[in-house]
């Protein structure tokens, strides 16, 4: 693949404001819920990602990609790091994160039990998933123009990584796994398994996170985040064609070419550091 971008660690700490966790989002509940949620898998799935792949890096010949899996295992486990504070503010929030996070560690132990090569699988068919949720709220950054900045800076720091590693994986995968048919048939596999599994999980998750804050039986709550999620900006319908494109036999992340987002993180640390100033 001619495109290569080699992932940089960035020791970023947010001291996200705990007491705005619920209503971070503009003061939306529902949306802010809807984010909170996705963090909730974080931790746990990284932490699987990281394993997945740190079970073939001494099987991987090519220096590059060698350099590139050792930063997105510490990209990965940065991301980890900040997401167990972010939960732990749910958590103090009244959110039941305990039971969802041990829900998740109990479905993943359960995946654990497949071949290596699939977990990998698994692994590259998530990577996409948040690298195009990634790209899509990258691209309509301004939708969150008016959310909290330390929950809005955490949330691009991590959409921006998720961006610039999302080949890592795949790449290992075609190295350490194939090509070929079966490597094929793996990764279609894995793909429909993850997203049954991540979307079953997700949505009971988002629903006991906005009735744990009250929000349950607003209507007008409800409808605000389906608008925002599918309508205007839509990030989860926007993503639909590009998420397929994982199907393809000659698929690859890189196809769709979204460097110049990531000329944004030039400057980023500066800019976590100033905004721990404001404070």
């Amino acid at each position: 693949m001619a495109i290569q971008v080699t992932p940089i660690r960035r020791n970023l700490k947010f001291s996200l404001p705990k007491d705005k966790v619920n209503r971070w989002n503009k003061g939306h509940l529902h949306i802010s819920q809807f984010f909170n949620t996705l963090s909730i898998f974080f931790p746990a799935g990284e932490r699987f990602f990281i394993d997945s792949l740190r079970h073939y890096r001494d099987q991987i010949t090519d220096k590059t990609l060698k350099e590139q899996v050792s930063a997105f295992i510490g990209q990965e486990a940065f991301h980890t790091r900040e997401h167990e504070e972010y939960n732990e503010a749910m958590r103090e929030a009244g959110i039941p994160v305990d039971r969802m996070e041990q829900i998740v560690i109990e479905v993943l132990d359960r995946v654990r039990l497949l071949p290596p090569s699939l977990q990998l699988a698994a692994t590259i068919s998530l990577e996409h998933l948040t690298a195009l949720m990634g790209h899509a709220l990258l691209d309509n950054l301004g939708a969150l123009g008016e959310a909290d900045p330390h929950f809005k800076t955490l949330w691009q720091w991590h959409a921006l990584e998720e961006t610039e590693h999302k080949a890592v994986a795949y790449d290992a995968f075609n190295q350490v796994v194939g090509t070929g048919a079966k490597a094929y048939a793996q990764r279609l596999f894995a793909f429909t398994l993850a997203n049954i599994i991540f979307w079953s999980l997700f949505y009971p998750f988002y629903y006991q996170a906005v009735k744990s804050t009250g929000g349950h039986r607003d209507l007008k709550g409800w409808l605000e985040s389906f608008k925002f999620f599918f309508v205007n900006p839509g990030p989860l319908t926007r993503i639909i064609p590009e998420w397929l494109s994982f199907l393809k036999p000659g698929f690859h992340p890189w196809q769709h070419d979204n460097r110049h987002l990531l000329k944004d993180l030039e400057d980023f640390a500066e800019k976590v550091e100033a905004l721990k100033a404001t404070a």
